[in-house]
């Protein structure tokens, strides 16, 4: 009967080969009807120990270093049991042209049952017919890709050919259903799992193909250890107290946390967790409340924070760690409940308050709101970079391709007239998220135009009596951390539609800076974090983009007004050469009508510059060396050499690719790989443009920043190098000037994505990631590994 039923398919596949029968095969004659099934096994399960063993690690090094987060392809999520049986979808999450905003479909939110995500249009790719051996593997979609890559590798190129294989974000997705696999096979035979890169090794795909053709049983993560759970019992207790001003706080705490993974810091193997709305108290399951955004109304009396945990690998491009402890909630009690003032009442869930937080969260004092944000500032600017998005090019396009952060010192804000200030300009201070997530952005950008121009008239006039005759305006105003805080100071790298954010100073000194006080914190956060729906349709993305130049002016102007007058709107003018004149005007007048003077004595002149070296010397306590080249355990003589290559600069940097991870192996046998990263920094003559980039270059300023460690989440290229051979690569890297010296460079030190080591080193280099930065690494994204 088996053979019998192999023969109909070979026979049916030849005899309607090229045609578009091969959609109407009849899988449910052959293998019955389709149906969700079971495949969770008991945590503790041997099926569970063989799934988590070794089955898992195979998916998570082959299959999620491509499939994880909403830019998955297909939006085939393979980081958890869960998401691999959901499945795929045909369309795009990332679709800037919609016009009206789509229907969300967050793993473990918007849907929590694999027959629910049916519903929502998700087909299988683990085959949910009859669970025989032959089914398993013929009418499931992995295990046909699997099968194709095994029968069809690479071909033998160093570079794959371009017309045949495309590796750009926006590319057309096939997505097919098992109804629709064998003209897949037909039309693109080469086109098996892993895309664009080497097959399986034979152990490993013998491993897979056993496991698909028992079914696919799957376990969920393990629970977490009853010592961590007593944990979260005492954060449930202390987020759920029923106070309004308890209540008031947990919920700005919430709507700053929703994103990120918090753990418990005097653990050694952390369990990281999501802190989310529940209906239920704690002790009860956690009934979630799904909204797109975390202050929209929830619909219910009373809220319930509660903590869930991550049911997802780890991947870099999403994991935004975030440390608890008891002396956090000794922080937490002292920022917001030990303070005597009192809350009245809740405030609405409305769009037009809860998406202001100068309105929703006016009644708690704003130096709390400020030193909570500030305490983990990495983590707070990190939302925007990791947060709702792991592709923002129209975000991310308004900001510069590598600046440094300052804050303004909380002290600052413990001032009653700095409270009044911002109850005063609530109304200034509105947000896109308002009209949630459709929206018509030309006559909303005009709104907020004129409103971020009221708002900048009146800070001017409120600092001008502030700092009267240059008074505070020296390094001093500048938060230093307390000389313990490492986050006291921020680098910002952009990676073209993607960025990294990261502690300290790093690199040499950028064309621009940001200096951010608490309205414009908060007002980022809530903008592109908690205000941001990646679902949302064209206006309100690009609404959100326009706003976001608002924000940055701003923190730039900040920075400016350190400087001496004579030189702000030179400064100024450089950093948006051929800018539109309505922007220049804006710019030119609204945003920088701060007449005092610097409080600062500059001795050069060059005062930005004299600036900079100020600021960092004000905050040396605080940095951090960890991306210091010569912090590697390496000679000399190879520091030397990675120092070269990180003064390049010149049109013949855009040659490189947005990151390149290097390996080098020590001369000393014992010492372990050590890891580094190659920035490329993009110059512009200004960021305004929304849809020409290209045309804003300015490649004779283009540099490269270089630094220990893995810095970003997308690589673009691996070099290997061993450390004798380090001053041979720099020579070779110096030496590029065209495609055809960088494809020399790769010849000899690169691993591309077709080579037969790719997957061998990838492994290595994850590894090596994880074990110097267990907290922090996550599994890296292969989504834009560069074919050249």
């Amino acid at each position: 009967m088996k053979n019998r039923k192999r023969f109909i398919v070979f026979l049916t596949t030849v005899l309607f080969s090229g045609c578009a029968v091969y959609a109407g095969l009849n899988y449910d004659q052959l293998y019955g009807e389709s149906i969700p099934r079971d495949r969770i096994a008991p945590s503790y399960s041997k099926v569970a120990e063989h799934y988590l063993t070794e089955v898992k690690p195979i998916i998570e090094n082959r299959c999620v270093v491509c499939h994880a987060c909403y830019d998955a392809p297909c939006q085939l999520k393979m980081s958890s049991a869960e998401g691999i049986d959901r499945g795929a979808h045909k369309e795009k999450v990332y679709e800037g042209t919609r016009l009206l905003a789509s229907n969300l479909t967050r793993m473990f939110i918007d849907a929590q049952s694999t027959e629910q995500w049916r519903e929502l249009g998700f087909n299988p790719v683990l085959n949910e017919r009859d669970q025989s051996a032959e089914a398993n593997t013929q009418a499931g979609v992995m295990a046909r890709m699997l099968q194709l890559k095994q029968a069809h590798p690479l071909p033998n190129q160093k570079v794959l050919d371009h017309d045949e294989w495309d590796f750009s974000l926006d590319r057309d997705q096939q997505c097919p259903t098992i109804e629709e696999m064998a003209k897949y096979e037909q039309d693109y035979p080469e086109w098996g799992m892993p895309y664009g890169l080497p097959q399986l090794a034979d152990n490993e795909n013998n491993t897979l193909m056993s496991w698909l053709e028992a079914g696919a049983p799957m376990a969920s993560v393990p629970p977490a250890p009853q010592s961590t759970l007593e944990k979260v019992k005492d954060w449930e207790a202390f987020l759920n107290g029923d106070s309004l001003k308890q209540q008031l706080t947990s919920r700005y705490i919430f709507e700053h946390l929703f994103v990120a993974h918090l753990y418990f810091d005097d653990e050694e193997q952390p369990v990281f967790f999501n802190l989310v709305r529940s209906r239920t108290a704690p002790g009860k399951p956690v009934d979630l409340i799904a909204t797109r955004r975390p202050f929209d109304a929830p619909n219910v009396d009373r809220v319930y924070y509660r903590f869930v945990q991550v049911r997802e690998t780890i991947v870099d491009k999403t994991h935004m760690p975030y440390a608890l402890s008891d002396a956090k909630m000794a922080r937490l009690e002292e920022l917001f409940l030990t303070p005597n003032y009192t809350v009245t009442e809740l405030p609405s869930y409305d769009p037009v308050s809860s998406a202001n937080p100068m309105v929703s969260f006016t009644q708690l004092p704003v130096e709390a709101r400020y030193k909570f944000m500030l305490d983990n500032a990495q983590n707070t600017i990190m939302g925007f970079i990791k947060g709702p998005v792991c592709r923002g090019q129209l975000a991310l396009n308004v900001i510069n391709d590598r600046f440094w952060v300052f804050f303004v010192d909380p002290d600052m804000a413990n001032l009653p007239s700095v409270n009044a200030f911002y109850e005063r300009q609530a109304h200034n201070l509105r947000m896109p998220a308002e009209k949630e997530s459709n929206t018509l952005p030309i006559t909303s950008w005009l709104r907020y135009a004129k409103q971020q121009g009221d708002f900048l008239r009146a800070k001017n006039d409120f600092m001008e009596a502030t700092f009267k005759n240059g008074e505070h305006l020296t390094p001093q105003v500048i938060w230093d951390g307390a000389g313990i805080n490492p986050n006291a100071s921020l680098t910002v790298f952009r990676h073209f539609d993607s960025a990294t954010v990261t502690k300290g100073l790093v690199g040499e000194q950028p064309k621009t800076a940001w200096v951010l006080d608490y309205s414009l914190l908060e007002r980022i956060h809530y903008l592109l974090v908690a205000g941001f729906d990646v679902y949302g349709n064209f206006g309100h993305q690009l609404v959100t983009r326009m706003y976001m130049d608002f924000l940055r002016m701003e923190g730039e102007s900040n920075f400016l007004s350190l400087l001496p007058e004579e030189v702000r709107h030179q400064e100024l003018a450089d950093w948006y050469q051929g800018a539109s004149t309505d922007l220049k005007h804006f710019i030119q007048g609204d945003i920088n009508e701060f007449e005092q003077p610097s409080g600062i004595k500059y001795l050069t002149d060059t005062p930005k510059k004299e600036l900079l070296d100020k600021l960092k010397a004000h905050l040396a306590q605080v940095q951090p060396t960890r991306y210091d080249l010569s912090t590697a355990a390496l000679s000399n003589q190879g520091i030397a050499a990675l120092t070269t290559i990180g003064r390049l600069q010149g049109e013949h940097v855009s040659l490189f690719p947005e990151l390149s991870y290097i390996m080098v192996e020590p001369n000393d046998t014992n010492t372990a790989p050590q890891l580094f990263t190659l920035v490329r920094n993009s110059a512009h003559k200004n960021i305004s443009s929304l849809f020409d980039e290209e045309s804003n270059r300015l490649f004779s300023r283009d540099n490269v920043t270089l630094v220990r460690g893995i810095l970003g989440s997308y690589p673009g290229a691996f070099w290997y190098v061993k450390e004798a051979e380090l001053p041979a690569l720099t020579e070779k890297v110096l030496a590029v000037k065209s495609e055809e010296s960088y494809r020399a460079l790769l010849d000899e030190f690169g691993v591309r994505r077709t080579s037969p080591e790719f997957w061998p080193f990838s492994d290595r280099l994850n590894q090596t990631y994880q074990s110097n930065y267990p907290i922090e690494s996550g599994l890296l994204d292969y989504n834009r590994i560069e074919n050249r």
